[in-house]
């Protein structure tokens, strides 16, 4: 059953991987580890696809120390075991994002000043890509705060050509939605630390994924069929861009 889940769960990243040409040879990637469930699974798949994948590529561990107190024995140990040199970006983003900017949208100053820090870390290693560990339901609830918030339908790309940095951002786990990623994280023994952060579990993703949830609840096949509506998308079946036309002319 292990081996069998382990078999499933590796193909459904590595067809992501082939579909969108996220990993080449000689690539050294830099993987975002947070500490969570997903980081955790993310290098764990890479790491075990790297020792029978038919091209060969290096992995970087980055975790970006926010400087609230976290013990990260556990995250170093956990990448002991793979041989992958975990490097820790002390920063002070938690001070500037809670005590001194004390803005309203705390999580994307936050997100910003960490996407620097841990793309500064990669270009320093000489990394050419960079991994995050989103998911189908971050991908789905990403797709809901921009429609709610913004007005926009869309959503982040599995595989992203970052201009001013030359770095390309990839996620491998796109095509899985969380609950898989429990079980994986369950089946493979796989640690976690506590997110720090005081608005965790407050924030408008948070509103984003029970939304998720409860739509999924109630229409079981929901997540797949939104990775199909995003993989076969056709804007001619949205409404025509306006032209600006004037009544009573050609």
């Amino acid at each position: 059953m292990v081996k069998d889940y382990r078999k499933w769960f590796l193909g459904r990243i590595k067809k992501a991987i082939t579909d969108y040409g996220m990993i080449g040879a000689g690539d050294r990637v830099a993987v975002g580890m947070s500490g969570g469930k997903d980081s955790t699974s993310l290098l764990h798949a890479l790491h075990l696809i790297s020792r029978s994948a038919p091209v060969r590529f290096e992995l970087e561990a980055v975790f970006v120390d926010l400087g609230w107190p976290a013990d990260i024995s556990l995250l170093e140990e956990f990448c002991r075991l793979r041989n992958v040199s975990l490097h820790v970006v002390k920063t002070g983003i938690a001070e500037i994002v809670f005590e001194a900017r004390k803005g309203e949208n705390p999580c994307a100053l936050c997100a910003h000043l960490r996407r620097g820090a841990f793309h500064g870390k990669a270009l320093e290693l000489g990394c050419n890509k960079v991994a995050l560990g989103h998911h189908l339901d971050d991908a789905i609830e990403t797709f809901f705060m921009s429609l709610f918030y913004t007005g926009q339908l869309r959503t982040f790309s599995p595989c992203t050509f970052l201009d001013r940095t030359g770095l390309t951002m990839i996620r491998p786990l796109v095509y899985l939605p969380a609950e898989d990623i429990r079980t994986w994280v369950e089946m493979e023994g796989l640690p976690a630390i506590t997110n720090p952060c005081p608005a965790s579990g407050k924030t408008k993703r948070q509103e984003a994924r029970e939304l998720v949830a409860w739509l999924a609840g109630r229409y079981p096949d929901l997540k797949m069929r939104f990775l199909t509506a995003l993989q076969t998308f056709d804007r001619r079946n949205l409404w025509p861009e306006i032209k600006g036309c004037r009544i009573g002319h050609n």
